[in-house]
């Protein structure tokens, strides 16, 4: 999974990368024509952990979250951001981070905190590429159908209502996330790559005096920009960057002294991120590897055996099947057989969070 972070100067997006990578590479700010910050994150799951406690496997493999942490804002045609238009529009989701908070030592280029002036401004950037973008290939579409028969125009017709109606939906200062559109839509966009289709998590990022407002600020923000493919979360970055230099014992302490839910709010905004993209994870346990594996909900059995490897999808036979409580309770594989936990499932099957599989596959 591919997340990318955007913001404004000083929205504190890098002090984010920072904490969500544990502050590996400890990156700082940067000028607008850098390349962007890369960091590969595994995915905290306990269930893992239990499974190497039991299996002693020779690998442990967890989840992993790619975190790009792109240069400063500026996607407009001229600005020094467009060039990474096009990978913004491939990744999973958009991470938007924006400065909730007052900090004289760096003070805001406007002289002013306003978390929802940035929003609207970066999102409007963000829209006016999609604009271009399908302006662009309206005027090629003129071209093309004037060029062909008219028994062929079918199909380039159909292209060019889609696109209109795209147009005015964006027009109407929305991003296309939170367009509805059936499959045939879709797998006409997935030749073009508009941002502004991407899944966001907004990211609050509040100071450390708002901490005790902190699910105010979501629940704010949420009523504003929410929506099906639209998350928020609100945090402190320098604080959470900070903590992710101390050992665990010694930041789960220091939250405690600061009156802080134990979970930190990163772990949080993983989850969220999950949900919004609508995917969860598998698992799979033995001697040699454990490991996570992250699968859209509603994926089957085959499907999720094509995550493992694509020729176990092609010769699936049937999944074996566990959720992981039960394992864990058993505390083999032996006992989870011997309790009748195990189950066979077809291809039918549909994978839930935390099943345990293994697949019986003939190529």
């Amino acid at each position: 999974m591919e997340l990318g972070i955007i913001g404004l100067a000083r929205s504190g997006k890098t002090s984010l990368f920072n904490a969500v990578t544990r502050g590996r590479a400890q990156v700082g700010a940067y000028t607008s024509r850098a390349e962007p910050n890369i960091g590969v994150v595994h995915v905290p799951d306990e269930r893992v952990n239990a499974l190497e406690r039991i299996f002693k496997p020779k690998k442990t493999t967890y989840a992993e979250i790619r975190w790009i942490d792109f240069p400063v804002a500026g996607f407009g045609a001229e600005g020094p951001g467009a060039v990474f238009l096009a990978d913004l529009a491939k990744l999973d989701a958009l991470v938007h981070v924006v400065r909730a908070f007052e900090d004289d030592a760096v003070p805001h280029d406007e002289g002013s905190v306003d978390p929802r002036r940035d929003l609207e401004a970066l999102e409007l950037e963000l829209t006016f590429a999609d604009l271009g973008l399908i302006e662009r290939r309206l005027s090629r579409l003129e071209a093309e159908m004037r060029s062909v028969r008219a028994g062929e125009r079918g199909a380039l017709e159909r292209q060019r209502e889609l696109l209109g109606r795209l147009h005015r939906h964006l027009e109407g200062g929305r991003g296309l996330r939170d367009l509805e559109l059936d499959e045939d839509d879709e797998r006409e966009l997935r030749q073009y790559q508009f941002v502004t289709r991407r899944p966001a998590l907004i990211v609050v990022n509040i100071g450390e005096d708002a901490l005790g407002r902190a699910g105010e600020v979501e629940a704010e923000y949420r009523a504003l920009v929410g929506g099906p493919r639209v998350a928020v979360a609100a945090l402190c970055a320098k604080l959470e960057a900070e903590l992710a230099q101390m050992e665990p014992d010694d930041a789960r302490e220091f939250r405690a002294d600061l009156g802080l839910p134990e979970e930190s709010p990163l772990h949080r905004a993983i989850v969220t991120a999950y949900e919004l993209l609508g995917v969860h994870s598998f698992l799979t346990a033995g001697e040699d590897e454990c490991r996570a594996w992250t699968v859209r909900r509603g994926a089957t059995a085959p499907e999720a055996a094509g995550r493992i490897h694509s020729d176990l999808e092609r010769g699936f036979i049937r999944a074996e099947v566990v959720p992981c409580g039960d394992l864990v309770a058993a505390g083999s594989m032996a006992e989870v057989k011997r309790r009748g936990l195990l189950r066979t499932e077809g291809k039918s099957y549909v994978v839930q969070d935390g099943d345990v599989l293994n697949i019986l596959f003939n190529l």
